[in-house]
């Protein structure tokens, strides 16, 4: 979740904290569990805290976080097709 969020692939993520992509994987589906080093180095590569690989958001942080996302997204496309009208009449008249 942490990886995504950063918008990092497996491969990024096993560079960043030095260790291989297949491991990173094993880690990722709970077929590995990490030493405390290998926490530390994670984190350090996620910039969170090594507790913080343990947290996992609730059904109703992610629907919020899903519909901040959407929401913004919808300002957004609205604003820019504000500016771009309120352009385009203003070369018009």
């Amino acid at each position: 979740m942490n990886r995504l969020k950063l918008g990092l692939t497996q491969e990024k993520l096993a560079e960043k904290a030095d260790i291989s992509t297949h491991y990173l994987a094993m880690v990722e589906l709970a077929r590995k569990f990490p030493s405390a080093d290998m926490l530390e180095r994670l984190a350090a590569a996620l910039e969170i805290e090594p507790h913080e690989l343990f947290y996992m958001p609730s059904l109703a942080e992610n629907t919020l976080e899903r519909l901040q996302s959407s929401v913004v997204a919808n300002i957004e496309r609205v604003v820019t097709k504000a500016i771009k009208d309120a352009l385009a009449d203003e070369f018009k008249g």
